[in-house]
């Protein structure tokens, strides 16, 4: 009997997977505990094993790539058609393990542990921003039932709150006052987190050649470069340009019958924080496009004269993600026509 198949559902404490031969049949089931999965696969031959791209399964994949096996992650919506009879953890193991076997089925590219480095930094200032945000409104939102309204936006909030402080006739209360003063406080402790974070960022984008490559696209700054680098890699993952575009979620919906293409708005799929910054770095390019005359800017005017401003910032974006795999794979820095 060969073995040449496994699918492996991962978790955090207990794994599950199912071994197929050459032929797909089933020829074992195990159940596994967190500390025995390594020593168990470097006793087997080297094999394709397929997990979902969900947590944690970039870590696995990088120590069973090290001990000599093939791994495949799936998306995990894409797995889900496989499963069959009631979900279970050994059911979940075959779906993926005949998924895995099919030569069309799209793969997750392995992230290696610096992409996860530059991930990890993007998320907690992310969770940073969120955090400064909520207090703000809670600052200005306390202030309202006090009768005292703060316009929104952060720099409103900075240079409005003194203001506040040094009135001694707006009714306010010792008590709130020294509780407002503790508030504007933790407020500038998050203020500095996320400038800490930022500067990280662009530390990375100066050092990083990838990020220096795409900051000669228009539209990419350290912030954009470095999560775009962060996410794509090195490009191998994708076939072309347009597959990372797809990846991200600018490219738009399709829902096709009786060989009538009918093409819907944006799919919004993959990474929605990529997404985001593609389409904030596009705007900035849209905005700047109305006083240039050179062929990128004649392409986003025309664009928008007749689709509008948000259609155009979208196109844009496709683009700019389009060309940024092409600046990765060539290692060349942008050439405008």
């Amino acid at each position: 009997m060969q073995i040449t198949t496994m699918g492996l559902d991962i978790a955090k404490h207990v794994f599950h997977l199912v071994v197929c031969d050459g032929r797909g049949k089933v020829v074992k089931k195990k159940r596994l505990r967190r500390s025995q999965l390594l020593s168990y696969f470097a006793q087997l031959p080297p094999m394709l094993i397929g997990m979902e791209g969900c947590a944690s399964a970039h870590y696995w994949a990088r120590e069973l790539t090290a001990q000599g096996h093939r791994v495949d992650l799936l998306p995990a919506q894409y797995v889900k058609g496989y499963v069959r009879g009631n979900k279970n953890d050994y059911n979940d193991a075959l779906a993926i393990a005949e998924a895995v076997r099919g030569p069309e089925m799209r793969r997750v590219p392995i992230k290696t542990a610096a992409q996860q480095d530059v991930q990890a930094l993007h998320r907690l200032r992310e969770g940073q921003i969120k955090v400064r945000t909520a207090h703000a409104n809670r600052i200005r939102g306390l202030l309202a039932e006090y009768g005292i309204i703060v316009s929104q936006g952060l720099n409103s909030l900075r240079r409005r709150i003194p203001e506040v402080l040094e009135d001694g006739d707006n009714g306010l209360s010792p008590l709130f006052r020294e509780l407002l003063v503790q508030s504007m406080d933790q407020f500038r402790v998050l203020d500095d987190e996320v400038q800490a974070y930022d500067r990280r960022v662009q530390a990375h984008s100066r050092s990083d050649e990838d990020c220096r490559r795409l900051q000669t696209i228009p539209g990419y700054g350290p912030m954009v470069a470095s999560v775009y680098a962060s996410y794509v890699g090195d490009g191998r993952g994708y076939r072309r340009g347009r597959d990372v575009s797809a990846s991200v979620g600018v490219v738009p919906r399709q829902h096709s019958t009786g060989g009538k293409a009918t093409l819907l708005g944006i799919s919004k799929r993959g990474d929605r924080y990529v997404r985001c910054l593609l389409v904030h770095g596009a705007r900035s390019v849209v905005r700047a496009a109305a006083h240039k005359d050179d062929p990128l800017s004649r392409w986003i005017n025309q664009l928008r004269e007749r689709r509008g401003v948000n259609k155009a910032t979208v196109a844009l974006a496709n683009k700019m993600a389009r060309i940024g795999w092409a600046v990765i794979r060539t290692e060349r820095d942008y050439q405008p026509v």
